[in-house]
Formats: C-alpha cells, structure tokens, sequence
C-alpha cells in the first residue's frame, strides 16, 4: 500500500491489524513485540511533549533502538526538522554537523554525550516542517546535508515493495545504521509499510547472534556484512530474502548466499532518491528492473541519470549550488556508471569518480587497477590517484619496504605503458578514509596527494 506519510503508515496497521507485532526489541526474557496499536499510540504520546518542548530541529543520534525509532516518527509529526547522525560519529564531527543543520535539540541514548554536545545548539530552523535530512559522503571534502522527507521516503519504500514484497508473516531484520538512507528504507521502512514486523538488531557485537535471535525471514545487508555472514555461516533457517545494497558485490558471497538455499536480489539507488532506484528481481542478480515511479537514461559518457519525482531529494541543505550541478531540470545526475540492457534492465558498471583522467587523455579503471595491485602485494588497504600528472599509490604499510614493494609490483608495471605506471608511493599508517559503506573517499585522498 501506499503510504504518504509515516503518521498514515502506522495509524492504518493499528486500526486494521492493531495486535500484529510491527518492531521486535530485545527483552528481559528474549526478543519482545511491539504491536502496530501500541507503536502508534507511543508515538503519538511523543510527538506531544516534542511539540511542547517547543523545538524546531532534532538532531537524533540513530542508534537502531525502539526509542529511537519511536523518537523519528515522533518528531516528523511533531513537524520537527529531524537530522538523523551516525550514532558513531566522534563528537567533534556530530558537533559541527549540529551546528550546519541548525539543530536546536539533540536526542541520544547517552544522557552525558546531549549534555556534552549541547554547546553545538543552534538557535534551530523557521521551514523545517517535513524535512529530514540524512547526510551523503557526496564528492566534495565536507559531507552533505539531503533534504529528504517522510512523503519521498514512503514513496521510496513502496518503490521497492512493488518489486520486491514482503508479506505480514514476514519478519525483516534491521541490522544496517538509520542514519544512513539504505538503513532506514530498506532496513525498517519497507518491512512496516508492508504490514511486516522488524527486529531491530542489537548493534554490531551482536551480528554473530542476531539470527537466532529474531529468527527472522529477511534481510538487508551492504556487501561487507554479506561477506561477514558468509564467513561465519550467520544464515538462520527461517532466512529466505537477502537485499543486498549500498556498494558493488563480489559474485562468490552472491553465489554463497544462493547455496544457502536463500532468494537473493540487488538494490541501486541514492541517498539523494530516498534510497532505491532498481532492484533485481530474478536469477541475475546485476540485472536490476527499475521501480515504477522512477525513470533511468544512461547519458552518452556512461553516466546514470535518474528521474524520480515521487521520491527525489528537495536539494542539499544550504548548498543551492552543489544540487544544481547534480539536479538538471528533474534529472540526477548521479556520477555512477552504467547501461541498460534491451529489456530496460540496469546494470552498473562503475564510478565516474572511479575513473582517474591522466594528462594525455588516458582513462584508468580504478577498481581495476587497485584490484591488481592488492593481489600482488597481498595488501588491499590501498589507492590510486594522480600526483602532478602521474599515478601515485597510497598504501598503509611500512615505508623502509618501499624497495620491496616496488620489486612485488615491477611485472604490473611493465606490462602497462609508462604514463600509466605508479610514479610516485605515498606511506600511510592508519587505515585509507572511507565511507560507512566501505567506499573510499577519494577526494580526501586527492587532498593528501596534492596538499
């Protein structure tokens, strides 16, 4: 069903199915339900003292947890801007993230990090009404803001269920983080939209045991989660739907998952779309059919463009250029790589950003060429970006191994044109910046090159 809000969402199963579980939650004795009718009546009581408290902007450190998420939906229709923050995010982080969305409220399990943070409140927002703002790596140093809102999310979540649904006996296990897009729709929004119920996972100490816990029927998962599962065998018996996301995934933990006896789809989409765009739905699981509200063109360099106008972002929050430069007269332009298929399938091939220009017009696949370099050194903690016009390899090793290292790589080298091989080694000795999916962040990495 389609749903324009989460208000409409909740009051629709608590009238129709008031005693049907919608959350699962850790208990005293096990795993305890919260019905629809008791979730929607907490939820409301919320929403009351946050529109007593008289706040414009919460800022809520999203930690998976009931009271988080009743606090989410309480504060949407409280008419609160809500900011949802990585629950890991260093202070020093959160704090200047508080301050660029104008928080003017904070909502944390931990009483002393509100207290701590509460010199980064603001004096909060007068148009917040309805947005909720998830933040995106993006391509530029500082992470953007994505004006979002509970109706692009809705529609977002009934996107995906048109292709892929669940059903009320399902139970969808949310172990990704909702203060990352992916996380919130495909981790908990399209479970309760259906009239399914969702176990919120107990955070990552508990990846190991959180199947036999909840026993539940599905799962979304980003590419190293799968892979962790698939390492230590996490597949519980009453698994059958695995929703992979977020980053490309090796064919073998595709292939492991299938010898599981598991159903296994891939899902594309953005921050930017209120999460996903495409999913595949048969036995390719890179063929992604696209969801009915969205519309895809490949531009003539490669790139993805995306129309979804039930579920696209307002803009970047204070950031009118940067939404310009990806948002053209309704189309995202999305920086990813990819082609259709003659059957209208998506596939992606890649980033755009993944893709290093040298000075004489030579173009270099990344993922590739780092993916050659980490078999031979036996090291993928590394990356490849353009130092003065010549390719230069970051590594987090040991410096006086550079004689080594260059000897380990020497057959690569030969085998590639000499504008092509790396001039230049860069030593680090802490892990290469990535995103919370497992992406690197070049363009800090372009810094470090170039600085």
């Amino acid at each position: 069903m389609r749903f324009s809000s989460f208000q409409e969402m909740l009051r629709n199963y608590a009238e129709t199915t008031p005693e049907a579980p919608a959350l699962w939650v850790p208990g005293e004795r096990g795993a305890e339900s919260i019905s629809f009718s008791v979730l929607e009546d907490a939820v409301e009581r919320r929403s009351t003292e946050l529109k007593a408290g008289g706040k414009t902007c919460l800022a809520v450190f999203a930690d998976g947890s009931g009271p988080c998420v009743i606090t989410i939906f309480a504060a949407v229709r409280a008419g609160l801007q809500v900011v949802l923050l990585d629950d890991s995010l260093p202070d020093d982080t959160a704090a200047a993230l508080i301050r660029y969305t104008d928080a003017d409220a904070i909502w944390s399990a931990d009483d002393e990090r509100v207290s701590d943070l509460a010199p980064a409140l603001t004096d909060g927002v007068t148009n917040g009404v309805g947005r909720i703002l998830f933040f995106t790596s993006g391509t530029t140093e500082r992470s953007k803001a994505v004006v979002l809102t509970e109706r692009s999310l809705c529609a977002s979540a009934w996107n995906g269920a048109k292709k892929l649904p669940l059903q009320p006996s399902d139970r969808l296990l949310c172990l990704l983080p909702l203060g990352h897009v992916f996380g919130f729709v495909c981790g908990m929004l399209w479970g309760l939209s259906c009239g399914a119920s969702v176990a919120l996972g107990r955070g990552p100490r508990h990846y190991m045991d959180d199947g036999a816990y909840y026993c539940p029927t599905a799962v979304s998962l980003v590419p190293a989660l799968l892979g962790f599962f698939v390492t230590h065998w996490l597949f519980n018996q009453e698994l059958r739907l695995l929703l992979i996301g977020a980053g490309s995934c090796p064919q073998d933990l595709i292939q492991a998952a299938k010898v599981a006896g598991l159903r296994v789809a891939f899902g594309y989409g953005l921050t930017e779309t209120s999460s996903g765009v495409a999913i595949s739905t048969g036995g390719d699981p890179y063929a992604m059919e696209i969801c009915p509200d969205d519309a895809v063109n490949i531009a003539p360099d490669g790139e993805i463009l995306i129309h979804a106008p039930t579920c696209m972002m307002e803009g970047y929050y204070k950031r009118e250029a940067d939404t310009a430069a990806v948002l053209r007269d309704g189309w995202l332009h999305t920086g990813d790589l990819g082609r259709l298929d003659t059957e209208g399938r998506l596939y992606i091939t890649g980033r755009k950003k993944d893709i290093l220009v040298l000075p004489g017009g030579t173009k270099l696949f990344l993922p590739e060429y780092e993916g050659e370099l980490a078999a031979a050194l036996g090291n993928s903690e590394l990356a490849v970006g353009l130092c003065r016009g010549v390719p230069a390899l970051i590594l987090k090793d040991e410096p006086d191994r550079e004689g080594e290292i260059r000897a380990a790589i020497r057959p690569l080298m030969d085998a590639r044109p000499r504008g092509e091989q790396i001039g230049q080694i860069v030593f680090v000795d802490t892990p290469l910046p990535r995103t919370a999916t497992g992406k690197l962040r070049r363009w800090e990495l372009d810094r470090l090159l170039n600085s």
